[in-house]
């Protein structure tokens, strides 16, 4: 083998910081500088380590733990992680609960697939006891047996699903009580006990529902709620109920993020493709984002073209719902634009904002789960920062490009590029106003259908509360009997009603009762595709449960002014 030349073995030298004092002097600043930053990024990594909610570790499939952080050690009931590393060297034995069997299993499949993820099993804690957790595993590669896990305890959860099961038991065997006697009643009575036991054998998807079943208690909460955040109360009153407000805030987001994410997680939401004009999507934003800003003392602007895209109406929404979310909640003042650029054949939608900014560093890190900007106190935190990771996991479902820019102590935009649809927009034969002027709801006759007294109380207080004149019934024929003869302004209906009926059987009947084209409004917790499905043929807005006042009286506001 050749030998190096002198230049050649010079300039290695150099390289290594062997050669002159005057050259090695010169690289010294910048070899400081980045130490630093390595050092600053290590501390940064440590403190995350060392403080997270959740527990992580690092171990050797045959030799046990080699790392742990706090969370970990309080998890499994050790003073500290060097007491968990101490007695954790037997995973098989120590730490999990289904012994060897379950170690050989987890080690094939991460030798399968190099990683396991929503993997639920219990754990050992240190009393002996049993603790149920949800871990990912990753399995590094190059180093042999050796994994990185996190781990979230489940307890409640399985707690909640088990008093679920025992109420679902219960609730079994008092329908079946009552059906035996029912038995002996006339037709209409044995039609009734045919539905109750058609209700029972389909217990099995009780807890499957868990989320809508969660949702209407929570939805007439925020509308009580939402009705006395209205009222002048003293001012001791009026902060506790602003504090119970941001708790269901709190709590509503959460479960929707956690849905949302869950499901996209499985695959189990497809896109809808269709066109819709673009104020159609982007309009009813707007009319739902003003009150928000305006509370948080900004401005919105918004610039809507007349153009027509190709998109699913559904995950477009919640995309830029979740843009304008963030830009009122983290801009102080100033103002915030909801606005389009044009590429060509496709549509940039920007929501800029004069917030504070986000750090270069961490642009890409605002996508991942559980993660929250400038969030140092449990006060300052919003959910469990799902909201941007659901936008990424959508924009990737739908091929769309999402991008941010951001100064700090400036502001930011975010922005999504959808195709634009190849037909044009049909012209307008009747000129809108827009925005409206005034506020069309006082006096306004409403019709309130829901199978749930607590959520008619609810609706009636806030209604009643903007001026509207509202009359409530459970079923079709308690709204026949309440209106009169005479036709509401508009009718709000749940979807699923008593007795197997949904609210488009009683949009439908009485637009037929009073031969006209009755405004109307879809309410339900029911957020799966086939109710969408269902709910296309009437071309009824539809709102989920909880409901958000300001977008409810957006879009009240709007069916009603059209109708007028």
């Amino acid at each position: 083998m050749p030998r190096p030349s002198d230049d050649q073995r010079e300039a290695l030298a150099g390289l290594l910081g062997l050669g002159s004092h005057s050259a090695r002097k010169s690289h010294y600043p910048e070899l400081l500088a980045r130490l630093e930053e390595l050092e600053t990024e290590r501390n940064r990594y440590k403190w995350l380590f060392e403080h997270a909610v959740h527990g992580i570790f690092q171990a050797s499939l045959q030799e046990g733990l080699r790392a742990a952080n706090p969370a970990l050690a309080r998890m499994l009931g050790y003073d500290s992680p060097a007491e968990c590393l101490l007695n954790l060297t037997d995973l098989a034995g120590n730490l999990f609960a289904g012994g060897a069997a379950e170690l050989i299993e987890i080690r094939r499949c991460l030798q399968r697939e190099g990683g396991l993820f929503g993997y639920e099993t219990r754990l050992v804690r240190k009393d002996g006891s049993r603790v149920d957790v949800l871990m990912n595993l990753l399995l590094k590669p190059d180093e042999d047996g050796l994994v990185e896990g996190f781990v979230a305890d489940i307890t409640e959860r399985i707690l909640a699903q088990q008093r679920l099961q025992t109420l679902n038991d219960e609730l079994e065997q008092r329908v079946l009580a009552r059906t035996r006697e029912l038995q002996a009643l006339n037709a209409q009575l044995r039609e009734a006990r045919d539905v109750a036991e058609a209700a029972n054998l389909s217990k099995d998807k009780y807890l499957a529902a868990a989320s809508h079943d969660l949702l209407q208690p929570l939805n007439a909460a925020r509308l009580l709620v939402s009705t006395l955040r209205e009222r002048r109360l003293p001012a001791a009153e009026q902060q506790l109920v602003e504090r119970t407000h941001q708790a269901l805030e709190g709590a509503e987001d959460l479960l929707t993020d956690l849905l949302d994410i869950s499901k996209l997680d499985q695959s189990a939401i497809k896109p809808d493709l269709d066109v819709y004009a673009l104020d159609d999507i982007l309009s009813p934003l707007a009319s739902e984002f003003q009150s928000v800003a305006e509370a948080a003392g900004l401005e919105l602007r918004v610039r809507i073209p007349h153009l027509c895209i190709a998109t699913d109406f559904r995950l477009l929404t919640r995309i830029l719902r979740n843009f304008l979310s963030n830009a009122c909640r983290y801009t102080e003042r100033g103002r915030i634009l909801l606005g389009t650029r044009r590429r060509g054949d496709r549509l940039r939608l920007e929501v800029w904002d004069s917030g504070r900014g986000i750090p270069a560093s961490q642009l890409k890190s605002i996508f991942l789960e559980f993660n929250q900007l400038d969030v140092g106190r449990a006060a300052e935190r919003k959910g469990v920062g799902l909201g941007l990771a659901i936008v990424d996991r959508i924009a990737t479902m739908l091929k769309y490009r999402v991008e941010v820019h951001s100064q700090p102590g400036r502001g930011s935009v975010f922005s999504i590029e959808v195709p634009l649809a190849e037909i044009p927009r049909p012209a307008r034969t009747k000129q809108e106003p827009r925005p409206m002027t005034g506020d069309p709801l006082p006096g306004q006759r409403l019709l309130v259908v829901d199978n749930e007294p607590g959520i008619l109380e609810s609706m009636a207080a806030l209604l009643g509360q903007w001026g509207c004149q509202v009359l409530t019934a459970t079923d079709l024929d308690g709204a026949l009997e309440v209106l009169q003869d005479q036709a509401p302004a508009l009718i709000l209906v749940d979807y699923h009603l008593d007795q197997g009926v949904v609210g488009c059987d009683v949009i439908q009947a009485l637009r037929e009762h009073f031969a006209s084209e009755l405004p109307a409004v879809i309410i339900t917790a029911d957020r799966s595709d086939q109710c969408r499905r269902n709910l296309r043929s009437p071309g009824v807005p539809l709102l989920n449960k909880p409901v958000k006042p300001g977008k409810l009286r957006a879009v009240i506001s709007q069916l009603i002014v059209k109708a007028s």
